[in-house]
């Protein structure tokens, strides 16, 4: 018997929607980092994009356990000396509620030019409108 490999120009990719509202953001970022790579399906490869689109409504809704709200630091660095800036995950969640689950999905994905293109399927919006009614999603069980 030889290994299936799965052919990247006939994978169906399908289009899954999650609401995140009153979802912890770990668990549920990598349950879509699961369902990005394509690691719920049968024919999953490790080096080939098997996964599905994924919307994410109501980001601005997620939560966090503890005190992790005062106390989780995110940080960007301009690459300049002094330019670290650094803003706690209250801060964050107010001026871009989409970057928070978009950051933690991307720290579950690999790092190279397929968890890139990966990443491109990952689509966010931070109220519960989105302009993906025409690809017909299904609702994603978590």
């Amino acid at each position: 018997m030889t290994t299936y490999m799965a052919n990247p120009n006939k994978i169906e990719r399908n289009w899954l929607i999650v609401d995140a509202e009153g979802k912890t953001l770990g668990r549920l970022a990598s349950e879509i980092a699961t369902v990005l790579r394509g690691k719920h399906k049968p024919i999953y490869t490790p080096n080939v994009d098997t996964g599905d689109y994924v919307i994410v409504v109501n980001a601005e809704k997620i939560k966090l356990t503890g005190k992790k709200l005062q106390q989780k630091m995110y940080h960007k660095h301009s690459g300049y000396p002094g330019g670290l800036k650094s803003m706690t995950y209250d801060e964050l969640l107010s001026k871009h509620p989409e970057r928070v689950m978009k950051l933690a999905v991307k720290g579950m994905l690999p790092k190279n030019k397929l968890g890139r293109k990966m990443l491109k399927k990952l689509k966010i919006y931070a109220g519960s409108e989105h302009p993906h009614e025409a690809q017909e999603p299904k609702e994603l069980d978590i």
